[in-house]
């Protein structure tokens, strides 16, 4: 990890300390993407294919979420994995359907004007699952389940296979855990695309969605970008890429657990991101000491020395000061291990998803707490939330005008119109106004 000291730096320093890796937007990502994009366009399915067996080794494949599927994927597991998965899927539902958004009483601002807001479910959503080197199962559960909580009517997942072209049981089961009918194996920026067009496989058809929805590599998060650029293309959620800890730490955290959470999201991806911000240099030794000695045992150690070789150690000279850096971060994770830590989170205007106090470990949110792991990367946290029920439903505003209403408001809208220059609004005013 790379040392700095905040109150050396200037702008520019500061800025250079807080830059995401590189790879994030190195100008071959974005060209390959857009070759993938171009070619799924103009040849459908066969590229689709194409490109999966030339960077995943696997042609498409259709999993289809069966009764017999899922006890096949029970037994491959211990009972005590099984039960932990629909735990994390029940404690996920719960959350979900408790923060679900309702339609809204009417209001009337008017005498006889009444508005109100109603939420709708969107029609399809394109559910992005990273996998490949770890079967990141979890994300299914966390993009899945919420989307069946907004009452989504088409949810079509898919996943990176296995080395060996294969599903992991825990994919497959938590496909049924989140009332799944079937889950494609299919990754990278060509799931994307397919998601984008719609093509036809081998193993059936996947139909053009409205949204896109999940976190993954360089190559996923630009693609989706991409995808939301092209005229008509669907919508993405989010800026959901890399992974990203931040750490604020003063003299009382414990080295250990400040350490163990760094390297959580370290093992993620070379191009994760840590930072660690603390007001003391012997709280960064201590914990710096202690991420040295949990790598030596660590078995995707080879990945977390990758990324944390873009990982910044930063010394600043107050806790307020450390908040300060977090909110210019924005990060996708923040983990809060101070004295009164619960006090800093009214500092906080921008992180993903915050972990107060010594307990709070971040794996906890990534796996059965509650709320969406599926979060904000990039800076997005500074404008963005994460996945939430609402994330998976548009809002409409309905309003009603009653005679009375229309008498005392279109005077005032036809007088408004015709101060901007649009004589067609201000007479279609007039005739409701009675005169």
């Amino acid at each position: 990890m790379k040392r700095l000291d905040w109150a050396s730096l200037d702008a520019a320093g500061r800025k250079a300390a807080l830059a995401r890796p590189r790879q994030r937007t190195e100008a071959r990502v974005t060209d390959v993407v857009r070759e993938i994009f171009d070619d799924v366009q103009a040849r459908g399915g066969q590229a689709v294919t194409d490109w999966a067996v030339k960077l995943d080794k696997a042609p498409p494949r259709r999993i289809a979420i069966t009764p017999d599927a899922v006890a096949e994927a029970r037994n491959a597991l211990a009972p005590a994995d099984a039960r932990s998965i629909r735990i994390a899927a029940e404690n996920i539902r719960v959350f979900h359907e408790m923060t679900r958004p309702a339609d809204t009483v009417w209001i009337e601002t008017t005498p006889g004007v009444k508005s109100r807001l109603v939420w709708r479910p969107i029609r399809a959503a394109g559910l992005y699952v990273p996998g490949g080197t770890a079967p990141l199962f979890s994300s299914l559960l966390m993009l899945a389940i919420p989307a069946a909580v907004a009452g989504v009517g088409q949810r079509i997942a898919v996943t990176p296979p296995s080395k060996d072209g294969s599903a992991h049981p825990a994919m497959i089961l938590a496909a049924s855990e989140a009332g799944l009918d079937a889950l494609w194996l299919l990754g990278g920026a060509q799931a994307i695309a397919a998601l984008t067009f719609g093509c036809v496989l081998d193993d059936g058809e996947i139909a053009p969605v409205d949204k896109l929805f999940g976190p993954g590599n360089a190559w996923v998060a630009e693609a989706k970008r991409y995808a939301s650029a092209l005229p008509g293309g669907p919508s993405a959620d989010m800026p959901a890429g890399p992974s990203e800890l931040l750490v604020i730490a003063d003299g009382s955290a414990d080295p250990e657990i400040a350490a163990a959470d760094l390297l959580s999201q370290a093992e993620h991806d070379a191009d994760a991101q840590v930072i660690l911000v603390s007001d003391s240099t012997a709280t960064i030794n201590a914990i710096l000491e202690a991420v040295e000695e949990q790598l030596q045992t660590l078995p995707r150690a080879d990945i977390a020395r990758a990324s944390l070789a873009e990982a910044r150690a930063i010394k600043v000279k107050d806790i307020e000061t450390a908040c300060e850096v977090a909110n210019l971060y924005g990060p996708e994770h923040l983990a809060i291990q101070t004295e009164e830590a619960e006090r800093l989170v009214a500092s906080i205007t921008a992180a993903g998803a915050v972990f107060v106090g010594r307990n709070a470990a971040e794996t906890l949110g990534d796996y059965a707490a509650g709320p969406s792991h599926v979060l904000p990367t990039d800076g997005g946290a500074r404008t963005l939330g994460g996945i939430t029920t609402a994330s998976f439903m548009t809002s409409m505003s309905v309003q009603t005008v009653s005679d009375e209403g229309a008498r005392v408001l279109a005077p005032v809208a036809a007088r408004l119109a015709r101060l901007e220059g649009l004589e067609a609004h201000a007479r279609a005013a007039d005739l409701r106004s009675g005169e």
